[in-house]
């Protein structure tokens, strides 16, 4: 463990130490409540814009009859077997110890198939990296298309009103990235409530206009989403690509399972959500049956134009920053994750509760999403236009889910091939046209996310390669335990009172900071803990998960457990492990030592120079360990090296 090389990860657990399961508390109603708010909010705000794309000019398709029937059965379905069947009923079952999410689901399957035989990464921890990478395309475009189509809303009300919606849904967008920094803990509460609200609303509006034209319910019937297809042939595919706008939320359901549990999402949506989101989606297509008008912007349409309009303008503003927040949210946890299992370099990580260890604030993606969101609302300036630029990265994240699972289920859980594979093909029946059809979009807005994931894999790849070849840079040149310690006594002029904590990366060879500091320096305190911090593939391990070994003439060496979803606090981890194996250490004057390493970047590493020169900047860029680690910067001492990788 040192500054350029964070806390390395080890599916390992402590021998005979079972992993500590993350347990949603809490009652029924009061985690559905909750789930409402935080779990529901993206796919939940869908009606604003999905029905519209679907049924844009841009198809080519005039939105006849037969074709508004075909599009809300292919809507209906989609969230029956994409949402209810793939994620509900399957996906929602692999869960790492209580907590969902696509890092979560690489845990579950074999060592052999995460790390390839040359220690190298394996296959499937390359799928969920470009899975992970896609995910933050996705926090990228939901806030701005979600605010943007609710603020549409006011040139709806009135024309006059068109110049605000830029302003304005920029000034929503800021607002909601600065309060990001005081945590969700103060207005969660309100999250569960306001959604409440919102799905009663959009439900009763449907249901009213449903009741006026009954016979949109025929669209429950798939026969009208294959006779889509079938007149209208290679066009009726493409319009996949905005009937996957009605389900983009499904993958936020898994991510977010830990927080509250399978049991109340699935209730929360069988019971109120999918009602809710069916209603308005017939209710905007008996509308649009019976009013042109109601084609131009169908959902605020189910209202009088003037105050009904302005009402359901400050609801959806209101739903749409809540189903942005759990986007952003997700993005600091899933950078939480990468960090922790070494996939992204250490960022700034703020715990903005002391009760719910899941909600924290990186305040560099913060911005960084922030900035995105701004530059993409002046860049496409309608959400219609920003609707081209989703859809690729959330159909593509949803096929290597798919294709992870099935990894999962057969060679974790043990399932025959064949029930393995009809659950894998019924899955990419549907992700893989979604994914398909979206790629027609790429040149319209589709490369945004797909840039912005390439440099994210870039970046994950790059640094989780460069710490191997760190680590084993390290090890080759690290001489063995037994050697150093009989050599020891000829290289020191004494040993100073106190203890000096050395920090390790998790091998049994000497660290390269004590090797230096003994050479140098000469001198070497009394007490010698080496410390390494090794993070599982485990969401949450005990705070004694951790084992000492003394290896003789004042040395020891401590190593400390932590789950992928843990902080990590070595001042109070060692506080632990000296009252628990005496280990006679004052921490108030102990001091640290850390190596810094300069990379040098030249050809004559395994990296190559321009690899080495990204590791390098982002090692340069990195947040000091110090940090990561809660470590008193004032006891710390760095020892600087340089080397070529």
């Amino acid at each position: 463990m040192s500054d350029a090389a964070p806390t390395p990860p080890t599916p390992a657990l402590p021998e005979n130490k079972p992993a500590l399961a993350h347990v949603a508390h809490g009652s029924l109603g009061v985690l559905s409540l909750g789930a409402l708010g935080i779990v529901f909010g993206d796919i939940g705000t869908s009606p604003l814009y999905t029905l519209h794309e679907c049924t844009s000019a841009e198809h080519g398709l005039p939105p006849t009859p037969g074709d508004i029937l075909g599009v809300l059965s292919l809507i209906f379905w989609s969230l029956t077997m994409v949402v209810t069947v793939k994620y509900l009923t399957f996906i929602m079952r692999a869960d790492n110890h209580g907590e969902g999410g696509i890092f979560a689901l690489l845990a579950l399957i074999p060592e052999r198939m995460r790390t390839a035989s040359s220690g190298k990464i394996g296959a499937m921890a390359v799928l969920v990296i470009i899975g992970a990478a896609l995910l933050y395309g996705d926090g990228m475009i939901t806030p701005a298309i979600s605010v943007l189509s609710a603020m549409e809303g006011l040139e709806v009300a009135t024309p006059a009103l068109k110049p605000l919606v830029i302003p304005a849904t920029c000034l929503v967008l800021f607002g909601l990235f600065a309060i990001q920094r005081r945590g969700t803990g103060g207005v969660g509460a309100l999250f569960g409530p306001v959604m409440v609200v919102w799905f009663f609303t959009i439900g009763g509006l449907g249901a009213y206009h449903l009741a006026a034209h009954p016979a949109v319910l025929a669209a429950l019937n798939p026969i009208h989403g294959v006779r889509f297809f079938l007149i209208h042939g290679g066009k009726g595919f493409l319009v996949l690509g905005s009937v996957v706008l009605a389900v983009t939320g499904g993958e936020a359901l898994y991510a977010d399972m830990g927080h509250f549990g399978s049991r109340p999402i699935r209730v929360a949506w069988l019971a109120l959500v999918m009602p809710a989101l069916v209603l308005c989606y017939f209710g905007q297509g008996a509308l649009m049956l019976s009013s042109d008008a109601a084609k131009e912007s169908p959902f605020f349409a189910m209202v009088p134009a003037g105050p009904w309009t302005y009402a359901l303008v400050v609801l959806s503003t209101m739903a749409t920053v809540i189903a942005s927040q759990a986007l952003i949210s997700g993005a600091f946890s899933l950078t939480h994750q990468a960090v922790q299992l070494g996939f992204f370099p250490r960022v700034t990580v703020k715990h903005t509760s002391r009760d719910a260890e899941g909600q924290i604030y990186v305040p560099e993606i913060n911005w960084a999403l922030a900035i995105a969101c701004v530059a993409l609302v002046i860049a496409f300036k309608e959400s219609s236009r920003l609707a081209a630029a989703y859809g690729i990265a959330v159909t593509g994240t949803m096929a290597i889910t798919s294709i992870v699972y099935f990894e999962v289920t057969r060679t974790t859980w043990k399932w025959p091939i064949g029930k393995s594979l009809a659950l894998l093909v019924l899955f990419l029946s549907f992700d893989l046209p979604f994914f398909g059809a979206n790629l027609f979009k790429f040149v319209d807005g589709g490369y945004v996310p797909v840039l912005a994931g390439a440099v994210i894999f870039v970046i994950m790849i790059n640094w989780k390669t460069g710490r191997r070849i760190y680590r084993e840079h390290v090890a080759a040149h690290a001489p063995p335990f037994d050697t150093f310690l009989a050599e020891l006594d000829g290289k020191l002029c004494a040993r100073t009172p106190g203890s000096g904590i050395f920090l390790a990366t998790p091998f049994e060879g000497v660290p390269s900071v004590l090797v230096q500091h003994v050479e140098r320096l000469h001198v070497l305190p009394q007490t010698v803990l080496l410390l390494t911090v090794v993070v599982s593939h485990q969401p949450y391990e005990d705070d004694d998960a951790m084992g000492l070994e003394t290896l003789g003439k004042g040395f020891h060496r401590l190593t400390i457990h932590r789950g992928f979803m843990d902080a990590t606090d070595v001042p109070h981890s060692l506080a632990l492990a000296i009252a628990r194996f005496d280990l006679g250490i004052d921490l108030k004057t102990a001091t640290y030592y850390l190596s810094r390493e300069t990379f040098l970047a030249t050809s004559a590493g395994k990296m190559g120079a321009i690899s080495e020169s990204l590791f390098a900047f982002l090692a340069r860029n990195a947040k000091p360990a110090t940090s990561q680690f809660g470590i008193p910067p004032m006891q710390v001492v760095e020892i600087g090296s340089q080397i070529d990788l």
